[in-house]
């Protein structure tokens, strides 16, 4: 039996922590090729991009391959990374939009992927890659996500709007949080723990400080009454946190995998999101997984939904799905996994299609989490979506 009484932590990162300064840049590249590319007359079902980014102080290198038209030059990406970086807002010395040294090393996918991946013949498209992906849904928030990483992403997320819109002016970029929530009876119900780390430009601010500015949006985000008197703050616990960004530490793609799904509380197949156009199922796949499990939830099925797939390299169809509904399930899973085979496509075209991913909505993505968000009505974040609900309970 699952644990019913118990603590637990998840961590998420700002826009400006390294790690995600390189994934906003890789993610504006694949925005680069679905946004250019059909105006120089490409196929967007054509694109192809994996890019990876490396920043420190004042460099980034930014490669990978890709195929697409040869109009998207290198002063272009060049040009998409400087944007991104100055609205993070890195204009400090030792990481500044204007300053930093970019260097592009992107070339031309691999002709042997690409022929497993290309619709050829009688041949339908095959996955980008071999590997499994999962996906994961829950009752612990209207959002149907894990509470910890949440709440931890929530908090962030609305430093970083009071510092864009010049409410607060002395936070820099670059800041972490944690938080440890108690479960009673498998729900959460406070807040025992909160670490808040941010990059401040006043060298004089003390931890006290800085705890007087990120309290008020800890309280905000999270439900009244999680945060009491029993709770334990941590607020730049090291006491001074002025040099931020790359310039404080060496930031690479894809290293915040679990920050940008469940916090720990799912299973994770271990590849990144970010960079990756979604003939990659790494990222495609991952958004279907989820797709499905919140709908699994919202029709009111299981309390919880693990779901996973895998795939092989140049092969269309997935060589399984499996469901584990933590024994809050009111159907059968085997049932289950047969009628979600059913009411969506799940071969890399049919979930580019369903979801419609062939479009530039992934910068957005890179920062506070790829899922828990709204669906927005250009496409982006489609996978958040719960419009199979009613499809998935009339079929089992």
């Amino acid at each position: 039996m699952s644990r019913a009484n118990y603590l637990f932590t998840s961590e998420s990162v700002s826009e400006g922590h390294p790690d995600k300064v390189c994934d906003r840049i890789s993610d504006e590249v694949v925005d680069a090729f679905f946004e250019l590319g059909p105006k120089y007359g490409w196929d967007p079902r054509n694109l192809r991009v994996a890019c990876e980014t490396l920043c420190t102080t004042n460099r980034v290198v930014i490669a990978g391959e890709t195929r697409g038209p040869a109009d998207i030059t290198i002063d272009l990406v060049t040009e998409r990374a400087r944007a991104a970086i100055r609205d993070i807002g890195y204009a400090q010395d030792g990481f500044h939009w204007q300053n930093a040294r970019v260097e592009v090393l992107l070339h031309a996918q691999s002709a042997d992927i690409a022929q497993g991946v290309d619709s050829t013949g009688n041949k339908d498209e095959g996955a980008g890659d071999q590997g499994i992906m999962f996906g994961y849904a829950c009752r612990e928030t209207p959002e149907l996500m894990p509470a910890p990483i949440f709440y931890a992403h929530k908090i962030l997320k609305l430093m970083a709007e009071a510092r864009h819109a010049g409410r607060t002016n002395t936070l820099g970029p670059d800041a972490k949080s944690q938080v440890t929530l108690r479960y009673e009876n498998g729900k959460p119900v406070e807040a025992v723990e909160i670490v808040v780390s941010t990059q401040h430009t006043r060298e004089e601010q003390t931890s006290d400080d800085i705890r007087a500015i990120v309290e008020p949006f800890v309280r905000q985000a999270l439900p009244q009454g999680w945060v009491n008197g029993k709770t334990v703050w941590h607020v730049n616990p090291t006491g001074k946190f002025v040099i931020g960004g790359p310039d404080g530490d060496c930031g690479l793609t894809g290293r915040k995998i679990i920050v940008d799904t469940y916090g720990g509380a799912a299973p994770h197949g271990g590849g990144a999101f970010s960079g990756k156009d979604p003939t990659k199922v790494d990222r495609s796949a991952a958004y279907a997984a989820r797709y499905l499990a919140k709908n699994v939830v919202a029709a009111e099925l299981a309390d919880r939904c693990t779901i996973q797939i895998a795939y092989a390299i140049g092969v269309s169809r997935p060589l399984s799905l499996y469901v584990d509904l933590h024994g809050t399930g009111k159907v059968d899973e085997g049932k289950l996994e047969t009628v979600l085979g059913e009411v969506m496509d799940l071969s890399p075209r049919g979930i580019r299609e369903h979801l419609k991913l062939n479009r530039p909505i992934y910068a957005r993505t890179s920062s506070y989490g790829h899922f828990g968000r709204p669906p927005e009505s250009d496409g982006g974040f489609s996978w958040e979506a719960t419009d199979l609900a009613d499809a998935i309970r009339r079929s089992v």
